[in-house]
């Protein structure tokens, strides 16, 4: 099995929620949450946070993980993972966002085994779709796919498109039935050499017109990999999400993340 770090960037500023990254949950930063979950993947060797907040990278060091600064400047956290890990040497880079403090350790070991499995330079994961209303939103990014999961594209438009039998075409969208929409998760697994170059290269027009990182590898003719997850991510954007991530810790019967 080759070397796996797990990587999560957390920077400070947040145009919704300032901060967000050490926001209270449960009375723990919202950030240890993330770094605890990563810490429970069997398949993953390290654990290390990339900021560009010396009060991040402490509350990150004072928990016992290891915490990297990286520059102010970058477009993106995939962009401040694949700083974090140039002088590294692990052959597998997970990128988590510090937001999602419910991941699921099988899901990150899914992501490893995936690659360490197979020649995708990248893999991802996805839900099928639960609540119909999010199928015509674009904040809910779907993700269409080969019967063997490998990603055709990502989208925040309707995808696929449901056609009822016979009629006119529906004005609103409605989802087809389940299990065909399958809503993208945004962890991803990278091959560190296919990361570094990724980062490297510029945005494309489809990953410009979506507002998708992504769509910059299947534009180049990258494979994605797609994989279900086990877990149920709730990442936390603004004030309100950290209200219901609360809501759903309390469900846990005190058992943190």
């Amino acid at each position: 099995m080759p070397d796996a770090v797990v990587v999560i960037p957390a920077r400070w500023a947040s145009s919704r929620f300032p901060g967000k990254v050490l926001a209270p949950l449960g009375g723990r930063p919202l950030l240890l949450h993330a770094c605890r979950g990563a810490a429970r993947a069997e398949r993953a060797d390290a654990v290390l946070v990339a900021t560009d907040d010396e009060r991040v990278r402490d509350v990150a060091q004072a928990a016992g993980f290891d915490a990297v600064m990286t520059s102010p400047d970058h477009a993106s956290g995939t962009d401040r993972v694949a700083e974090a890990v140039a002088e590294r040497s692990e052959e597998i880079v997970v990128g988590l966002q510090a937001d999602e403090p419910f991941i699921d350790p099988r899901d990150i070991d899914a992501l490893i085994d995936c690659l360490a499995r197979s020649e995708a330079p990248l893999a991802t994961l996805a839900l099928p779709l639960r609540e119909p209303s999010a199928y015509a939103d674009a904040n809910t990014v779907k993700v269409v796919m080969t019967a063997g999961g490998r990603a055709l594209y990502f989208s925040r438009s309707p995808i696929p498109y449901h056609r009822p039998a016979g009629g006119d075409l529906p004005t609103v969208p409605t989802p087809p039935p389940a299990p065909v929409v399958m809503v993208h998760v945004g962890v991803y697994a990278w091959r560190r050499a296919a990361l570094l170059a990724f980062s490297a290269m510029p945005p494309s027009p489809l990953e410009r017109a979506e507002g998708l990182e992504q769509l910059r590898a299947l534009e180049a003719g990258w494979e994605i990999r797609v994989l279900t997850a086990h877990g149920t991510p709730c990442g936390v954007d603004t004030p309100e999400d950290l209200r219901r991530a609360e809501a759903r810790l309390s469900t846990l019967d005190g058992r943190n993340p």
